[in-house]
Parts: C-alpha cells; sequence; structure tokens
C-alpha cells in the first residue's frame, strides 16, 4: 500500500537526482543562512559549491548532540523566529535540553513521512490509534498524531496518562 505513490514508486535515477537536487538546495541554504554551518564549512575549507549531489555526502560536517547543545536555544535556527510554528525539545536530563523548531513546512513534510510509514505498514483510515508518546516538549506525540490523523485514521491522545 502507498501513501505518495508518485514518489514511493519512482525509479532510481529519478530519485537520485530528486535527491542531488535537494542536497545541493539545502547545502546552499544553511551555508548561507546559518552562521554555524558556515563557520563549520569554512573550518573545513568546503564551500556550497563542493557539494554535487548525493555522492558528495561524504563531504559534508557531522551535526553531534553537542553541536545542539553547543547552540542552544536557537543557534542553528536557518529561518526567523517569526516563521517558526511550533518548538519542541528534550527534557535535558543529560545535560542542556536540544531545541527543535519547526516551519509550516517543516511539519507538513514529517506529517508526510509519518503518513507513508503508517500506510506502508498498512495502516488505513479504519484505524484506530491510540497516541502513548508523550504530548509535551517531546517530540514524537504530535507528529504521531498528524501522521495518523492525515491517512484519516482515528486518533486517540492518551499519552501515557490514564493508561489503564
Amino acid at each position: 500500500m502507498y501513501w505518495n505513490e508518485s514518489i514511493e514508486c519512482m525509479d532510481r535515477e529519478q530519485l537520485r537526482e530528486i535527491q542531488s537536487r535537494r542536497l545541493k538546495k539545502i547545502v546552499n541554504y544553511v551555508y548561507h543562512n546559518t552562521p554555524f554551518y558556515r563557520k563549520k564549512f569554512q573550518e573545513m575549507d568546503l564551500s556550497p559549491d563542493d557539494i554535487n549531489g548525493i555522492e558528495d555526502l561524504s563531504k559534508l560536517p557531522f551535526t553531534e548532540k553537542t553541536d545542539l547543545r553547543d547552540t542552544y536555544p536557537f543557534g542553528l535556527a536557518a529561518v526567523p523566529m517569526s516563521q517558526i510554528v511550533r518548538i519542541h525539545a528534550s527534557s535535558g536530563t543529560t545535560g542542556k535540553p536540544v531545541v527543535v523548531l519547526y516551519t509550516r513546512k517543516d511539519l507538513a513534510m514529517w506529517t508526510e513521512a509519518i503518513s507513508r510509514a503508517f500506510t506502508a505498514y498498512g495502516a488505513t483510515k479504519d484505524d484506530i490509534f491510540q497516541i502513548s508518546y508523550g504530548y509535551g516538549l517531546f517530540t514524537g506525540g504530535l507528529g504521531a498524531h498528524d501522521g495518523a490523523s492525515n491517512i484519516g485514521a482515528s486518533v486517540i491522545p492518551m499519552s501515557s496518562g490514564n493508561t489503564q
């Protein structure tokens, strides 16, 4: 079963083309809009022009959890805060919390990805999802909720409370 057959069933060459085009676009975007990544690229003597496709993925720097903590709270934002529509964060039990910022487009892409995953598993509009993830700052609960709602399934937003 497919949620988005045109994407999920495209041939490998077409998929590589889309992945390469999107990678080049995002690398160029973060380089010019996120000082953190621009500095990382410059330290590696790397330019967006050095990335021509997914075959160059290994040239890119890793983003590690310490980077997320070191730039707390909004140092990795690539858009103005006026475009942020949702903010999630980890609890910070092992250090500083990790903050994740979402634009409307980010949330739409996330909902699409979860919808595809649920549909691939066999879920349909006839199913009922009990979302047991927390609905607090943890990002999983709302993502699962939105994906299930998007495929037309019923959602019980239970979280971990009153599970009996």
